[in-house]
This record gives C-alpha cells, structure tokens and sequence, in this order.
C-alpha cells in the first residue's frame, strides 16, 4: 500500500500496487490534441469499495471498465478518477482498470513551476518530476509506485517519437506512424516521458569500451554541435560505471529538442536537453554528466519518499565533480572544497534530510547532498566508499529507498558511528566544515 507524501498529499493512491500501464495515445501536434486508452493492471492491497487513479481535470473520461466490466460508478473531479468496481475486489485480487479518454493536455501548476505535457514550438516534452505524470494518463503517481510499461504513440509521419524504454515496432499508415516502446524495468510513474518533434535519430559510436547502447535523437541542424559537445559521454559511461556499478538499463537515450530549455531534464533510460545546451563548446558537459548519473540515482534507485530527493540529486551532483576529475578538470576535493565555500556564504535555513515541498528543488539540496557525500567518503576512504556505491546499487536496483536505508547501509563500511555525519549534514542547518586534509586515497 502506497504511504501518503507529506510533500504532495493529494498524489499517490491506497489499496493497490501498480504492476503494469499500457497506455496507446494518438496526438495531434498542430492541435495539441491527445486521445488515449490507458489499462492499468494492479494488485489490491486491501478490500475497499472503491479505488482511484490520478488524472489532470484538463482530460475527459469517456468510458471506464473494471476487470472488463462496466464499473458500478466512477467520477472524475480534483484531478482524480475514482472508479466503484461493480463487484468487491477481495485483496490480493486483479484489479485491470481501462480509461478512454482525451482532451487539450497541459502542465500541472505547483510551487516548482509547471510540470508535465508540454507544448514546443514544433511538437511537445513531458518533464514529469515531481507529479507531472497525471497530466497525460491516469496513474499512481507517487514514487514509490513502479511498474512496467508499453507506450505506443501515433503522431503525424513528419514527426519522430521517443519514449522510455526499447523500440520494439514502428508502423507507417498513411500519413501516421505509430511508435511502440517497452519500459520492461520498473518506472516510477513521474519518470515516463513522451518525447515528440522533427528529429532523426543516430546510434552515438561508443567504442569498444561501452557495451550500453547510446542513441542521439535531435533535429539535423544541431548535429554538428551535437557531436561535438556530448562525445565524451561513452567515456562518461565508462566512468560512471567504474564508480556506481553496471548501467541499470538496456540503453541510453539523449533527446535535444528545437527549443531551448531553461534546465535539462531526466527520464527514465532519457536525458532531454534544449538546443541551448548545444553551445558547440561543451559548455553543458557539468549538466550532461548530472542527467546521466540520474539513471543511477533517481530513476533505478528512487526515493520513497520525496523528502529524501538529496539521494537524486546530491549524487548526481556528486557525479559531476567525479566527472570534471576524470575529465582532467578540477579534482572532486576542489570542486567539493569550493562548493563549501559558496554555500558558506549563502542562508544557513535548509534541512536537507528534509527540506520541506518548496525548498526540495533547492539548489543547496543539490550542493549540501553531494557535500555530505564527499564528507563520507573522506571519513571511509576511497575503497570502502566506492564499494559502498556499488553496492546502494545493486541491493536496490530498480527498487524505492529511504535516507535510512543508505545509512544504514554504510553503517557496515565504517568501524565507528557515522550518526555525527548524518547529523550534521543532513538535519541541521549549521554548516559543517570539511576536513582539511582528507584520506590520500580521495581525489584519485
């Protein structure tokens, strides 16, 4: 049973667990204009009379079936539809719900901005994070709730899609193409993406070293620039694997859209980036070591919780001063040094174990998480934390974690307590200082 977020108490449902969406959309571009029919398969957790999906009040619900029948009830209000099974469900029982629906799909408004279905100039994106993923299929959008998917998507033939996962089929119909992807790996239901624009798609050359397939799906005019600024990303990989353990998916997808973007964005198995961050100088290569560390941390390993996101965000951005070293940039040890020393001069006021909604996109949530990291690394050595990296991932693959968990986890990899770190870093204001002189072993 999913447990309710402090942070987003209106998102997430109770007395099922999601097992699957298959979810066939039709859109429109020119219109904006979505038709889908969504079936979510799940298993009841409890017996109750009624049971309810998130789904933005932008759709309309046409037709609503429970384990192939016509539900006794359902209603669609407050960005929620809420289906009354004819029949009680017992627990442990198949819960199959289908919705056809469709309408004009626009973003979800919140204190983070506007997230999910958005419109281009020339196609559209869906940036899902935190509770974007109602505003284009019904679901249980919450983070712990991981399922499979199968996402066909039938556009205009002029048009390229990308969704998460493998392309298994692509059909030309007259002036239609329907693309079908499989998401096998479980996803959180804010990790789904739909990806549409004038793009061509090319298999990025990884060489010998990388057995992870990479793709590039951007439009012809960027290609250039392209090439040219994300061609160490094999050697990110290779790097990130080195560090973090084996690549949790079955490829990598890179999506650079016609438009500029104000921030890159992740998805699962996706990275999306806008035709800024294709300056013909790598000047993105920070943020394009942060997107893919992601797969890692955020989209295999995901939060129960949003409270913890610094277990996203302050590994990936941990990632990027791993990175800027192997690069032949400044070491980790300077870059976390001088990351310190900026947040020193900002406001002390931030709990980054438990920033609160408003605060958990901060970036001192970004730089405080990767800090506290450096901070453990310098207390465990180089060996002992790296394999503590390997293994967070693998025990957790593909599964939902908590704060607790990972300190649990490194509590093995220390001969003393490591309460005094977490303290420090993570629940108090105060900003701690680093050692000055950290095991020879960091910054290798």
């Amino acid at each position: 049973m999913t447990a309710i977020d402090d942070y987003l108490p209106q998102n997430g449902n109770r007395g099922y667990r999601v097992s699957r969406y298959e979810l066939e959309l039709v859109y429109k571009v020119a219109a904006n204009r979505l038709s889908g029919r969504a079936t979510v398969t799940a298993i009841t957790t409890a017996v109750q009379p009624r049971f309810a999906l998130d789904l933005s009040p932008a759709l309309t619900v046409a037709k609503v079936f429970v384990n192939g029948a016509k539900p006794g009830k359902y209603t669609h209000s407050r960005g929620k539809l809420t289906v009354t099974p004819a029949r009680p469900i017992p627990a442990g029982g198949v819960l199959s719900i289908v919705v056809h629906y469709s309408g004009t799909p626009r973003p979800v408004r919140g204190p983070w901005g506007e997230v999910g279905w958005e419109e281009l100039t020339d196609g559209m994106l869906v940036a899902g994070q935190p509770n974007g993923a109602a505003s284009w299929f019904p679901c249980d959008d919450h983070p712990s709730s991981k399922a499979s998917y199968r996402m066909s998507i039938t556009t205009d033939s002029p048009y390229h899609a990308v969704a998460n996962g493998v392309l298994t089929e692509r059909t030309v119909k007259a002036s239609q193409t329907t693309w079908v992807y499989e998401q096998s790996e479980p996803m959180a239901s804010y990790l789904a993406t739909v990806q549409i624009g004038p793009y061509r798609s090319h298999r990025i050359d990884t060489g010998r070293g990388v057995k992870v397939p990479m793709t590039a799906v951007l439009p012809p005019r960027l290609r250039r620039r392209f090439d040219h600024d994300f061609a160490r990303q094999p050697q990110m990989m290779a790097e990130f694997q080195r560090r973090f353990g084996p690549y949790p998916f079955q490829g990598y997808t890179v999506v650079v859209t016609d438009d500029e973007l104000e921030i890159p964005l992740e998805a699962q198995g996706l990275s999306i980036f806008g035709a800024n961050h294709c300056d013909g100088q790598r000047g993105a290569e920070r943020l394009i070591a942060h997107e893919l560390a992601h797969q890692w941390f955020g989209n295999s390993l995901t939060v129960r919780q949003w409270r913890d996101i610094w277990l996203h965000e302050g590994f990936a951005c941990y990632a990027e001063w791993i990175w800027s070293q192997a690069s032949g940039g400044p070491s980790t040890d300077q870059q976390a040094r001088a990351a310190r020393q900026n947040l020193a001069r900002a406001p002390q006021d931030i709990v980054v174990g438990d920033p609160g909604p408003e605060s958990m996109f901060d970036d001192r949530v970004y730089k405080r998480g990767a800090l506290t990291l450096h901070a453990l690394r310098l207390r465990l050595g180089d060996d002992a934390f790296f394999t503590l990296l390997r293994d967070w991932t693998a025990r957790h693959r593909h599964g939902s974690v908590t704060t607790e968990d990972f300190a649990d986890l490194a509590g093995h990899y220390s001969p003393v307590s490591l309460r005094d770190l977490w303290d420090g870093w993570l629940y108090r204001t105060a900003l701690p200082e680093l050692p000055q002189h950290g095991l020879g072993a960091v910054g290798s």
